[in-house]
């Protein structure tokens, strides 16, 4: 047993390090040292945002003819995904573009970004990430930013009583200590921009900080050097929403007790008769959600429920980059402004001509719900993935019938193409369907007016997957058609459907999902059925040696009786058929399956069956006609099964677990499923 004390071990765990790196202190002299040699230290708030999402890297990628950039950092991969954002490159980019744009200088840095779209499709999460991201960008040392406070202070009187420090109450830059009328000039001379960036610090102090530069300034004669010298210490600034600095968050409440102060400050009462006046600006809290945002970020949850008192100071604040504290001048401020809000409250502000000059003054990002499969199923598998769903099987295809429903729900109708519903959701999700291509899909997208703006919200099928797993009656598993019936359950309580017809449409949806699940497991039994190897080789064997003499004209040797036989064209066409390949076309399909065969000799390789994927399909299907009357799969669904067919159906349940992703429970459930629409006769060919 070790006989270190527990505190010292849980000490020795500390990166004091990085500790000493996070407090760092220095003159004001230090400060300028670290400015020549890192000037990004002095960017203002839509820099740093834009270079923190920058700093994670990006991909690009071709999706339909458009190259799409990919942003890593909303992968949220520093905390394991978390909050990660799925299936939105699109609205990404056009939020990042913004980003960059006012990062320039180019016009975006006074509005208000706001990120408009249905409830659950993940606007608070973007806020979120940017405001955590800001927050861990802080602490790093190409994200580090400074403040300072005024020290040496006793004896003046100006910071309050036994009070030898005032903090910069808006934590601004230290530079902005240099005048204005002459700070361009100093940073010129002082060589503290480089070729990379140009250092542009805009705006004056705060009032209390003005306050007491003025009072030192007189104490000192003018001389400013002296006074910084003796009165200026700058510090690392950590940006924190749970500490204020930095990171602010402002949500409406009943608009009869919304006060502005909430945004901009307030007096302090006690420090009144400390400092004689409520117009003395060390007696003010600078504490409103636009004050503790200074050099960070501001969130407004549903901004435009805002009361018009507000919207007054969110409009100086976008446009001018100035508030109004309370019985003082207006005070600049450094920050990114960023709102969101659902579909209805934005079609209020539509209609009101009060809110004109928000509009005006307001870049709208939608953020819509996601219209690809794959992209919709990464949420739910972020939720309901094996590590946190202990005790309890999700069955296969479970998570991706939930996705494809929701995903169908927010599809609007293909007006030309002749497609379907489905057809259209699996084109957006990248798959290849016959006689449509990459152009199909960039039309399909053109011709709609609000996809993805209307739908099911994720939230809705989460809570529902969720009421599947704590239902007793799955035998510790849950299976697709479980998640569909509380799927199809909860639509006669749902808040957000408005109205019958609308209700209606989203049972039928859950109607197709069911018919291409029913065809997705009749799939897989079929594989798992026709996984058998030996048999399998043999039939491709068999039907290779034929169309090879068919194609050459020659004759074919029995391998039983040794004698030369025409080729067989039942055997043929019986494999063929199975994919569709029509009476006129059968000999292209033996030319193309040759010249691959061909082709591979060339380079060195070996044909097997499985490397031609239509070839791979038509022979399993036919392995699996000639196989499921052997199994009797059929007699599933009777009580009475003999030894010999049991024994098969066990070999095909342990393909399904073992390939597949059943468990035992799941598999019986699914080749019980399988042999009922076999039974009531409904299998294709």
């Amino acid at each position: 047993m070790s006989t270190t004390p527990m505190t010292d071990r849980i000490a020795a765990m500390q990166d004091y390090a990085a500790y000493k790196e996070l407090t760092w202190e220095g003159s004001f002299d230090d400060y300028l040292d670290l400015v020549r040699e890192r000037p990004q230290v002095t960017r203002n708030a839509y820099q740093r945002v834009y270079d923190m999402i920058i700093s994670h890297g990006s991909e690009e990628y071709i999706d339909n003819k458009k190259k799409l950039v990919r942003y890593n950092f909303f992968k949220d991969e520093a905390n394991k995904g978390a909050n990660a954002v799925f299936g939105l490159d699109i609205p990404l980019m056009r939020l990042v573009h913004v980003l960059k744009a006012a990062s320039e200088g180019y016009g975006p840095e006074k509005r208000v970004i706001l990120l408009h779209g249905p409830v659950g499709s993940s606007k608070s999460t973007i806020a979120r990430l940017l405001k955590q991201g800001l927050e861990a960008y802080s602490r790093t040392t190409d994200g580090a930013l400074f403040s300072f406070d005024w020290v040496n202070l006793e004896g003046t009187e100006l910071a309050g009583k036994n009070q030898d420090r005032f903090p910069s109450p808006m934590n601004e830059e230290p530079l902005r200590l240099v005048p204005e009328s002459w700070r361009a000039k100093a940073i010129d001379e002082l060589g503290l921009s480089n070729d990379s960036f140009r250092v542009k610090v805009e705006g004056d102090l705060d009032p209390a900080s003005r306050f007491i530069f003025k009072h030192l300034m007189t104490k000192y004669e003018g001389n400013w050097a002296k006074m910084i010298q003796n009165h200026i210490r700058v510090r690392r600034l950590v940006l924190s929403e749970k500490d204020r600095v930095g990171i602010g968050t402002f949500q409406p409440k009943d608009e009869k007790n919304q006060d502005s102060t909430e945004l901009t400050g307030d007096i302090n009462y006690r420090k009144i008769a400390e400092y004689g006046s409520d117009s003395d600006p060390r007696a003010f809290n600078f504490d409103g959600e636009f004050n503790i945002a200074n050099r960070g970020i501001v969130e407004f949850i549903e901004v435009l429920k805002l009361d018009v008192a507000f919207l007054y100071d969110l409009l100086g604040a976008s446009q001018e980059r100035k508030i109004k504290p309370k019985k003082f001048a207006q005070t600049d401020i450094d920050e990114v402004i960023l709102g969101h809000t659902n579909e209805a409250e934005y079609k209020k502000l539509l209609n009101n001509e009060f809110m004109e000059a928000l509009r005006d003054r307001t870049i709208k990002i939608d953020i819509p719900y996601i219209t690809k499969l794959t992209e919709e199923m990464k949420i739910y598998e972020k939720d309901f993935s094996p590590k946190k769903i202990k005790g309890k099987h999700v069955a296969p295809h479970t998570i991706e019938v939930a996705a494809l429903w929701a995903v169908l729900s927010r599809l609007e109708d293909p007006k030309k193409h002749n497609l379907s519903l489905l057809q259209k959701a699996k084109l957006y999700d990248g798959k290849v369907l016959p006689g449509y291509t990459q152009d199909t899909v960039k039309e399909l997208r053109k011709e709609t007016k609000r996809e993805g703006m209307e739908g099911i919200s994720p939230r809705y099928v989460q809570d529902k997957i969720s009421n599947a797993l704590v239902n007793e009656s799955g035998e510790g598993t849950i299976n697709p058609f479980m998640v569909l019936n509380e799927l199809d359950k909860g639509l006669r309580h749902h808040s957000l459907i408005t109205n019958e017809e609308q209700r209606k449409r989203y049972q039928e949806i859950i109607g197709i999902v069911k018919r291409e699940y029913e065809e997705i497991v009749k799939n897989e039994v079929q594989r798992a059925i026709s996984a058998d190897e030996d048999a399998i080789a043999k039939l491709a064997a068999n039907y290779i040696d034929n169309i090879k003499a068919y194609t050459l004209k020659e004759k074919v040797k029995n391998r039983y009786t040794g004698q030369d036989e025409e080729a067989d064209e039942r055997l043929m066409r019986s494999i063929e058929e199975k994919i569709d390949i029509p009476e006129n076309r059968k000999d292209d399909f033996r030319r193309e399956i040759m010249n691959f065969i061909g082709a591979l000799a060339v380079d060195g390789k070996r044909f097997a069956w499985n490397t031609n994927d239509r070839l791979r399909r038509a022979l399993e299907l036919k392995l699996f006609e000639d196989q499921k009357d052997s199994i009797k799969l059929k007699t599933l669904v009777s009580a009475v099964v003999d030894k010999d067919t049991q024994e098969k159906i066990d070999i095909i349940k342990s393909r399904l677990i073992k390939n597949f992703g059943y468990n035992e429970v799941s598999a019986t459930d699914v080749l019980n499923y399988v042999a009922s629409i076999f039974a009531r006769g409904d299998a294709k060919d």
